[in-house]
């Protein structure tokens, strides 16, 4: 069944909704669609309220790491947590209050895939892959090839986003998260083959993100999937300054949804 799953992404340590392809600190090429004078914790108690289970906090680069407590803090043991998790790290987020942590870079060291890394990841938390969200976010490359995305989505790895890939990767974590880095902020529309490929491969609960605008693309993801793709909209929403749809009618739909 399709759900509207919300984000709150950090960037030095505030929300903002960033157009995905300009993530790069390192330069003044970063464009944002929307920076928040509100807390992550406000936003946190948003999806708390809406029952918004399976949201998830991202943090873009350094800086982040006391709003993203502030936010597991407003609602406990419901929020996934990603950006720098690594084997050193992930039971701490845990403890701190995340459901579930969101892995990426740091499978793939030199931009290389690292199996080893994984298992490690996976032994930090006692070996529990319900604890574990891996990111696939990535990049298209040609027609109909996606390949992950790390570091902001700026490097982009060896692993191609395919049937087989996912397959390899669904008995260590217990769902995917796949931002479609090129769609990111733009609220130019989904990327429906990549939608429609994820409803057949994936057989664990998936998570795309990436140029949602309004119900109408909860919907599309909805039919493209068959309702095995959640979707997250982010700089279309009310509450991060977009004018596509309203907060409350994506709570709504989610509702109707359960019946």
């Amino acid at each position: 069944m399709t759900r509207f799953r919300p984000c709150i992404d950090l960037h030095a340590g505030q929300v903002k909704q960033i157009v995905g392809g300009t993530l790069d600190s390192a330069t003044a090429a970063l464009r944002t669609n929307y920076v928040s004078e509100r807390p992550a914790s406000y936003y946190a108690g948003l999806y708390r309220d809406g029952a918004l289970e399976g949201s998830h906090v991202i943090m873009l680069g350094p800086g982040n790491d006391e709003a993203a407590r502030e936010a597991l803090a407003a609602w406990p043991g419901h929020l996934q947590v990603g950006g720098g998790v690594n084997d050193g790290n992930a039971a701490r987020w845990i403890a701190d209050g995340a459901s579930k942590v969101i892995v990426t870079s740091f499978l793939f060291p030199d931009a290389k895939f690292s199996q080893e890394r994984l298992d490690a990841v996976l032994a930090a938390l006692g070996g529990d892959r319900d604890k574990l969200v891996i990111d696939l976010s990535c990049r298209r490359r040609g027609p109909d090839r996606w390949f992950v995305a790390m570091n902001k989505w700026q490097t982009i790895t060896d692993m191609e986003v395919t049937e087989e890939s996912i397959k390899s990767l669904e008995p260590y974590c217990a769902e995917f998260l796949i931002h479609a880095a090129d769609n990111e902020g733009l609220q130019g529309g989904i990327d429906e083959k990549l939608v429609e490929k994820l409803g057949v491969w994936c057989h664990i609960p998936v998570t795309y993100a990436g140029g949602g605008r309004n119900l109408d693309d909860l919907e599309l993801v909805k039919r493209l999937s068959n309702g095995r793709v959640d979707l997250t909209i982010g700089s279309a929403l009310d509450c991060f300054g977009g004018s596509g749809v309203k907060f409350d009618d994506c709570v709504r739909w989610n509702r109707q949804q359960t019946g």
